[in-house]
């Protein structure tokens, strides 16, 4: 296959983001030394703001979208990977400095692949994807600091999205007591569904945080960012853990340091980005064995690659709930 359809991003000439599907050929693809049939990819909320331009996500161009591919090795000069391997590729500057996922075909390096396991299907795998890697990561750093889910209740905030949704149905599954944060009332059976023991609107948030508020929870997984992290944190624990995994209502944090003196709160950035080719094995074989089909398939939903620029548009403006699959290959089993 010399020419393939792919979802391309370009700017105009007075810096505004284009997106479009069109063909590329072998000649279009990067460096590296193994090439991918894409089987399947995902709309995360970065991929959304690289088409839309929001964030400064993309940082080459033009640019293939889409950060997270489930593929189909066909071509090799790693030893590591041979003809017909089926692996995973999250993270790694792919589809900001990469060209990405969005694309029937792509050429990277064998260091950020990691071996799809045999029980996951190609769309249980971009279901999970980079929210998954992300929510595995945060609880492996609430065990690194001794919590665990007799401590009290972990909240959510931004849970109607897509790791959201990810962060409540993993959470439910390994024992805690969740409380979802979302401002869509209408998700709140899905969400209670996912897990949550309660479900809460947005009005706890509102306003500016307070150095230190009622104290609610043990521990928090934040999707959201801004004054909602810093009311968060007021209302943590002695001694509990924020786990800050997105940005969805700014990159600021209007908080003080009396959280953080007086109660012993921590806050804590989980980069998956680069997280190690040893822990992403590890993380997938995880979630391969621990992971509830059933509810992450009622999180789901798959849309063909025509449908990825419309479904990236609507997740930042809050239209998309739980997971989006793109189907860009063959996506059976």
């Amino acid at each position: 296959m010399t020419d393939f359809a792919a979802v391309l991003l370009d700017r105009d000439g007075e810096g505004k983001t284009g997106a479009r599907l069109t063909r590329l050929s072998d000649a279009d693809l990067m460096a590296g030394d193994v090439t991918l049939a894409v089987r399947a990819s995902a709309v995360n909320f970065k991929d959304g703001l690289a088409v839309t331009g929001r964030l400064p996500v993309v940082r080459r161009w033009p640019m293939v979208p889409g950060v997270d591919a489930a593929a189909t090795v066909i071509a090799s000069d790693d030893q590591r990977w041979r003809l017909g391997d089926e692996v995973i590729l999250t993270g790694w500057g792919v589809g900001e400095t990469h060209l990405g996922a969005w694309s029937e075909k792509m050429r990277v390096s064998g260091d950020w692949l990691a071996r799809r396991p045999a029980t996951l299907s190609p769309v249980e795998a971009m279901a999970l994807g980079t929210a998954g890697v992300t929510v595995a990561e945060g609880l492996e750093r609430l065990g690194r600091h001794g919590l665990t889910p007799a401590d009290g209740p972990v909240v959510v905030t931004g849970a109607a999205g897509g790791v959201g949704s990810m962060a409540v149905m993993l959470l439910a599954r390994e024992g805690w007591s969740v409380t979802a944060v979302t401002g869509r009332p209408e998700e709140a059976e899905r969400l209670r569904r996912l897990g949550a023991a309660e479900v809460i609107g947005r009005e706890l948030f509102a306003g500016p945080a307070k150095m230190l508020d009622r104290e609610r929870w043990a521990a928090a997984f934040d999707m959201v960012g801004s004054t909602v992290l810093a009311h968060v944190v007021s209302m943590l624990k002695p001694g509990g853990v924020a786990i800050a995994c997105g940005n969805a209502a700014g990159m600021d944090f209007p908080s003080s340091v009396a959280p953080f003196i007086l109660r012993g709160v921590s806050l804590i950035g989980v980069d998956s980005v680069r997280v190690s080719a040893t822990r992403r094995e590890a993380i997938w074989r995880h979630l391969a064995e621990t992971v509830d089909r059933d509810r992450l398939a009622a999180m789901t939903s798959v849309i063909p690659l025509t449908d990825a620029i419309d479904a990236a548009r609507r997740i930042v403006d809050g239209g998309v709930a739980g997971r989006t699959v793109v189907a860009v290959g063959d996506v059976r089993a």
